[in-house]
This record gives C-alpha cells, sequence and structure tokens, in this order.
C-alpha cells in the first residue's frame, strides 16, 4: 500500500506501520527528515487530509506532500503528552494547552477545502439510540437538537480533538493531526476534552466540575452552554460506542451525561 507514495516523495521507511479504522500509516524520512505518511481508506480521513494542507501548518502539523489519498505531514518527536499530563496532577494545564490549539485552528481562514459537512448529520446515530432506548439518551438528543437549530460561532471543526490527537512536536510546539470532516458549532470542539472516554478520570465529579471551568475559562464560552454541548456531545459518543457493541464505553459517557445533566438542572 505504501510503496507508490514511497517512490514518489523518495521516501526511505523508518518504522512500524500504525494501521487504524480510517487510515494506514508509517513513520519515514524525507531526505534524513523525520515525516508521517498517512493513506486515508474512508471519506472523514480523505477531507481529513485536505484540511490539514488548508491548516497550513499553523495549529496543525505541517504537510509536506498531498497526492490522492496520500499526506506526508511533519511528525511529532517531542516526548511530551497530554494524556500523561492529565493523569499526573497536570490535568488543568492540558486543558488548556488543547483549549489554545482549537483557537488557533478556528480562526478565520479564507476559503475551506470542499466536501465539509453540517455537524447536525453526525447526531444521526444518537437520534437512532434515543428512539430505541429513550430516557437520558432522548434528553441528549433534544439537547442537541436545540443547540443545532440555534448555532452560535461557527467554524471549521477539528472534529476529534482529544489528549492524543494533540502531539508534541518539540520546537514547533504542540499540534494537531487527525482532523475530520466537519463544520459547525466551536463548543462542539471543546466539549469532546471534557468527554474524552481515553481518560480514566472522565467520569469523577470533581475532575468534571474543575475541567469544565477551566475549559469554559480557556476557550471563552458561556458555562451554560458549554454544559449543553458535553450533554450532546456524550450522548453521541455513547451512542457510537454501543454501535461498536461497548456497552461499557457507552455507560461511562452516559455517566457524563448525566453530570452535564445535574449541573443544568434539568
Amino acid at each position: 500500500m505504501f510503496d507508490p507514495w514511497l517512490e514518489r516523495w523518495a521516501l526511505v521507511a523508518d518504522g512500524e506501520p500504525i494501521i487504524t479504522p480510517g487510515s494506514r500509516l508509517l513513520p519515514v524520512r524525507l531526505n534524513e527528515l523525520p515525516a508521517m505518511l498517512k493513506i486515508a481508506v474512508d471519506a472523514d480521513e480523505k477531507v481529513g487530509n485536505l484540511l490539514m494542507s488548508w491548516w497550513d501548518g499553523e495549529g496543525a502539523a505541517r504537510v509536506y506532500g498531498h497526492h490522492g489519498d496520500g499526506l506526508l505531514m511533519e511528525r511529532g518527536m517531542g516526548q511530551r503528552s497530554l494524556m500523561h499530563m492529565a493523569l499526573n496532577g497536570r490535568d488543568d494545564e492540558a486543558s488548556r494547552i488543547l483549549c489554545a490549539a482549537l483557537a488557533r485552528l478556528h480562526a478565520p481562514r479564507p476559503t475551506p477545502p470542499p466536501l465539509l459537512v453540517p455537524l447536525a448529520p453526525w447526531f444521526a446515530s444518537l437520534r437512532a439510540v434515543a428512539t430505541i432506548r429513550g430516557g437520558a439518551y432522548a434528553l441528549s438528543l433534544a439537547t442537541a437538537e436545540a443547540l443545532l437549530a440555534e448555532p452560535q460561532d461557527c467554524v471549521v471543526l477539528h472534529g476529534d480533538m482529544h489528549h492524543d490527537n494533540l502531539l508534541d512536536f518539540g520546537p514547533r510546539g504542540w499540534l494537531a493531526i487527525d482532523p475530520k470532516r466537519v463544520t459547525g458549532e466551536r463548543g462542539f470542539d471543546y466539549a469532546n476534552l471534557i468527554c474524552n472516554p481515553d481518560l480514566p478520570t472522565v467520569t469523577d465529579p470533581r475532575r468534571f466540575d474543575r475541567q469544565m471551568a477551566v475549559v469554559a475559562e480557556a476557550a471563552g464560552l458561556e458555562p451554560r452552554r458549554l454544559l449543553q454541548w458535553v450533554l450532546a456531545f456524550a450522548g453521541l459518543s455513547a451512542a457510537w460506542f454501543l454501535e461498536d457493541d461497548d456497552e461499557r464505553a457507552a455507560h461511562n459517557q452516559m455517566q457524563v451525561a448525566k453530570l452535564a445533566t445535574s449541573r443544568l438542572g434539568a
């Protein structure tokens, strides 16, 4: 799979392939420069490659080449990890770094690339689950529908911003990778920081309250509206997990939704 692009850009493999549901990645060297070759295999990742080029290295990894489904970008070689920070007493700092990165990505730019999709269709999974299960899922859906009906501060979203999609690029700082292809209210991206299912502390009420305050302040978001986005996002995330038959992860996300519901007084 990688050979045509290795030949096109005169690359040398520099590690083992990384396989994800939407892409195939290979660490490479470009004239001794560390880089990452990414081959997109689904629509979200293919348009995400366009977004990486569009951001032009401002807040995201710099792109060295883009052809067809292949993307050649700089490789993060720093040793810092936001996940490690969040789990070792520096959760506030990690959240502020993520918020600053999103602000750079959300900044106004010329005409965005084609094939981006609005946020509303992304909630199809939650609509389907809410119809069957009702209850907390129905409340998440109702909250999402209200937000989507009257959006504020619409931007090109990253779509999947979390602690492992912002990497340490050494002198270039913290830069984003792996965007999706969605546009909508910027609060959606910040809600993901609160709901990150890979954080074992995500259901801790004290962590929830603290990071809600930190993110709202750092992002300049109205706290109640951020809570609403967290409720909507957590339900959507749980619905996606149910599609993968992961009841445990879905349950954890709905625990986050319940925290948001209680703070909203719903």
